[in-house]
């Protein structure tokens, strides 16, 4: 009996013995396996797994881009063609921060007034490389005494690779504005739009007496004795002043290279609006997306306007004030200022290799 007694004793301890024995042999032999060759099928696993998120990169960076766009309301209207063209090949991604700061602007359109700054400014933020604030800032010429951190503030936010845009007509004939804005960045692009200074004069002044009225006539501000019998323009007269050209381009060529500046041409902004946005994306060395099929002739206002978004049953016209019929001028008056421009419009063409044909 005590033999039997010892012998159910035993059994159990035996049991656990040849359990654990077994657990040890399927361990040995699980990583014998692995070793083997079982690591090959795991690294197989893991490079198809980073395969695959390589591949969602371009989504996820994507999505980012615009979140972080959507997040700055008000500063940029959403581009009613959403970013087509903008994710471009995976290898444009590599070394982008993707973190949207607040920088100080890359390029400026620095004028001219009445030339056509707006209607660029609309274009350009079609580009989903371009951030661009709305309001001129006029820090250059008004509000320099606050500092580049305030002017940085005021720009939007913007992603690695995009292009922060301001613009400011006033700069263009504001003495100070070229030394002060070499200061900030001897590397910035400046965009210049030009329009016949005649013209440009006349829709400054029928800009003036919407906001004013009762201003005297335009040839009474042209003329220094009020008639154009005297042929005695008034080059300090504002509209008359802001279209010599080439005297403010002087001051703006003592700091920068004329490579650095782009001149728009006014009135084919109106025919072409395409093919002037072609060579200022360009200019700022950005893939050109918009193009032709994003305008179409308004021949109400005599401008160009932006096809309707997705979703809209409107299309994107610039506001009234753009386009608006102009003041009535005298056919004399007109010639007498084409003659007084004619030498400033040669030294101008002269100066930037280019014939505007005004």
């Amino acid at each position: 009996m005590a033999g039997s007694h010892h012998l159910q004793q035993d059994v159990p301890r035996l049991l656990h013995k040849l359990l654990f024995m077994f657990s040890l042999a399927v361990v040995c032999a699980s990583l014998y396996f692995i070793l083997s060759g079982c690591c090959d099928f795991i690294l197989v696993d893991t490079a198809k797994h980073l395969k695959q998120t390589s591949q969602l990169l371009p989504l996820t960076v994507l999505f980012q881009r615009k979140n972080a766009s959507a997040t700055d309301v008000g500063v940029r209207s959403a581009s009613p063609f959403g970013s087509a063209g903008a994710v471009g090949e995976q290898s444009a991604n590599v070394g982008k921060d993707w973190t949207a700061t607040r920088r100080l602007p890359q390029a400026i359109i620095i004028g001219v007034k009445k030339g056509g700054t707006r209607a660029l400014l609309e274009f350009l933020r079609l580009h989903p490389d371009i951030r661009a604030l709305g309001s001129e800032p006029h820090f250059f010429d008004r509000h320099y005494s606050r500092g580049l951190n305030w002017y940085r503030n005021l720009m939007p936010k913007a992603l690695g690779g995009q292009v922060v845009l301001e613009k400011t007509p006033r700069y263009f004939v504001t003495a100070d504005s070229p030394g002060r804005i070499h200061s900030m960045s001897q590397e910035v692009k400046l965009i210049v739009v030009v329009r016949d200074p005649v013209t440009r004069a006349i829709s400054d002044y029928t800009q003036i007496i919407s906001k004013t009225p009762g201003v005297p006539s335009f040839e009474t501000l042209t003329f220094h004795n009020g008639t154009e019998e005297a042929l005695n323009v008034d080059n300090l007269w504002s509209p008359i002043w802001i279209g010599l050209y080439a005297l403010h381009l002087e001051r703006w060529l003592a700091h920068f290279p004329l490579e650095q500046i782009h001149f728009v041409h006014g009135e084919r902004l109106v025919s072409d609006p395409a093919g002037e946005l072609g060579r200022v994306q360009d200019f700022l060395g950005l893939q050109r997306i918009i193009t032709d099929k994003h305008f179409y002739f308004n021949k109400t206002k005599g401008f160009p306007c932006l096809k309707k978004p997705e979703g809209s049953s409107k299309p994107h016209c610039l506001g009234r004030t753009k386009g608006r019929p102009h003041a009535d001028i005298h056919p004399q008056v007109i010639l007498r200022l084409r003659q007084f421009y004619q030498p400033h419009n040669l030294r101008f063409y002269q100066m930037t290799g280019q014939d505007f044909g005004w």
